[in-house]
């Protein structure tokens, strides 16, 4: 790996990512508006307390799995992957690259939705709020990372958002938000520990709930983050030289 050409990727993609005012809309916007209408339909009730923290850490999730798996996709199915995959660029370049780009990404949408829930929203967080951005941060980096490893198995922007109810539906499903995962049956109590996405869930409800919270959460955190860089590892392995 070469820091500059890891760099110089993060740079490009940056640059049309500032081009595309949709893409910047749906990653900026869209969470807020969720859960902007999430605090409007209880408004008055408990409900938003007790879900608004967990939601942070789905919406982000969600809206950069679909976002980096179809940007990585028109990369792959445009020829522009072939043609850096035949400079000094490497596999492992690209995908941090990558990440490091939609990771700045992540960084801005964490800060407005959580401000927006917070402020806008009255959210009520016993936590640190930065904690929570912190963790709303890595969800979306795990939505990055799960989202550039599937696009090596999609071969059009259809497919790849076919992936959605494959790989984010039964993590959303099985993550505790719906149901408590002490109350899920024995068999999906156990697929529930194996998703990233239970964590995730855990770490924002501790942090909504328990006001010193980083020696409960810092467990979480490390499973997210291994699953991040796991994701990333495998995901390099899909990166081809040649596009089908």
């Amino acid at each position: 790996m070469n820091a500059r050409l890891t760099l110089a990727t993060a740079v490009r993609i940056l640059r049309q990512l500032r081009s595309d005012h949709r893409t910047i809309a749906m990653m900026l916007v869209v969470p807020c508006v969720l859960v902007g209408l999430l605090a409007w339909i209880f408004d008055g009730t408990p409900v938003f307390d007790r879900t608004g923290a967990a939601l942070l850490g789905v919406f982000p999730f969600v809206v950069m799995f679909i976002v980096t798996s179809v940007a990585t996709l028109r990369e792959r199915t445009s020829g522009t992957l072939e043609r850096l995959l035949t400079t000094p660029l490497g596999k492992g370049d690209f995908m941090l690259g990558y990440a490091i780009a939609f990771g700045t990404m992540a960084v801005m949408q964490a800060l407005v939705a959580t401000a927006f829930a917070v402020w806008v929203c009255d959210l009520d967080v016993a936590g640190p709020v930065w904690l929570l951005v912190v963790v709303a941060v890595c969800d979306a980096l795990l939505g990055t990372a799960l989202g550039l490893l599937v696009s090596g198995f999609a071969s059009t922007e259809f497919q790849a958002v076919q992936f959605m109810p494959a790989l984010v539906l039964p993590q959303f499903l099985l993550c505790g938000l719906l149901v408590p995962r002490e109350s899920l049956p024995s068999v999906l109590a156990a697929v529930s520990d194996w998703l990233p996405l239970s964590y995730a869930v855990d770490a924002m409800r501790t942090i909504a709930s328990v006001p010193e919270p980083l020696g409960e959460v810092s467990g979480d955190l490390s499973v997210i983050v291994a699953a991040i860089v796991l994701a990333l590892a495998l995901g390099s392995l899909t990166l081809r030289r040649r596009t089908p």
